[in-house]
């Protein structure tokens, strides 16, 4: 991504804008699947998003902020899609393929190949996280985010988002042992 796309796009030139929207609308809808897991939430989500990107990005300060900002606004677009639903609604979270668990392996004493989690008790796992915890866990583990990033995105002290990588990692090693 260019400073220069950015700018063409803060000025309201529409493809600019959407090439810099394509070329981060991989990584936008695994993180909104990943927190949201249903199709129709996960549109919601990514076209509120779009919509707060385009009006409030003649507003952004400098451009070397876009990235994490417009991850500021799909978390937070994220959050509101669940506050809607009520969260009464069971999620069902589809990764993107197999590969896409290998982050999310928990520390363990046992051989590499009873490490890997069964799929489906990690998706029931994982779904009983809250937004945040998954929010925390697909930024820095499918995603490759680092803690700064992370609280740069989540506008939180680097502090709280280890805080909240611990917890989410322990609150998902309980699920899934449970889940066992």
């Amino acid at each position: 991504m260019t400073d220069l796309l950015i700018e063409r796009a803060r000025r309201g030139e529409p493809d600019a804008f959407v090439a810099l929207i394509e070329e981060r609308q991989v990584a936008m809808t695994r993180v909104a699947t990943a927190i949201l897991g249903d199709e129709a939430d996960v549109a919601d989500a990514l076209q509120e998003t779009l919509v707060s990107l385009w009006r409030e990005l003649p507003r952004l300060r400098s451009v070397d902020k876009f990235p994490a900002w417009a991850d500021t606004v799909l978390i937070n677009a994220c959050r509101l899609v669940l506050r809607r639903r009520g969260r009464v609604r069971v999620r069902q979270v589809a990764l993107p393929d197999a590969d896409s668990t290998a982050g999310f392996r928990l520390p363990s004493h046992e051989s590499p190949e009873t490490e890997i989690v069964d799929r489906d008790a990690f998706r029931r796992a994982f779904e009983t996280l809250t937004a945040d915890a998954r929010a925390v866990l697909v930024l820095h583990h499918l995603e490759g985010q680092s803690v700064a990033r992370i609280a740069a995105v989540l506008e939180v002290p680097v502090g709280t988002v280890k805080s909240r990588l611990y917890t989410a990692r322990r609150d998902l090693e309980r699920a899934l042992a449970e889940e066992r």
